[in-house]
């Protein structure tokens, strides 16, 4: 087998096995997911992949629960700003933003998981 083709290969099951990933993750690990998305291109400034993320981000949001109707919008507020910086190329802004929420988030589950053991 040729190099390029061991290399398809290898992609191919990365591939395959990021897809089982996220088909069995929890909606508050794919939130994690998207947040390490957005901060490793934004990392890279990469303007595109980051504000792509926040958009899925912006896309989860619920706007229909009331209860959950004011986090959202400050969320939405926060994530267009975000988008707003990444476009001027104002990286270590939306890095800081981005890094706080998903550890912001990622300490909410870990306390929602210790609660329900």
């Amino acid at each position: 087998m040729n190099r390029r083709a061991l290399l398809a290969d290898d992609k191919t099951r990365a591939n395959a096995y990021l897809i089982k990933e996220v088909l069995e993750a929890s909606p508050q690990k794919l939130l994690l997911k998207v947040f390490d998305f957005a901060i490793l291109h934004c990392k890279k400034g990469d303007v595109y992949r980051t504000n792509n993320a926040l958009s899925e981000l912006i896309n989860s949001l619920n706007f229909e629960d009331e209860s959950a109707r004011d986090l959202s919008i400050q969320l939405l507020k926060l994530y267009q700003f975000s988008q707003e910086e990444m476009r001027k190329q104002n990286i270590d802004v939306v890095l800081k933003i981005l890094t706080g929420l998903r550890d912001t988030w990622s300490t909410l589950f870990t306390q929602e998981q210790l609660q329900n053991a």
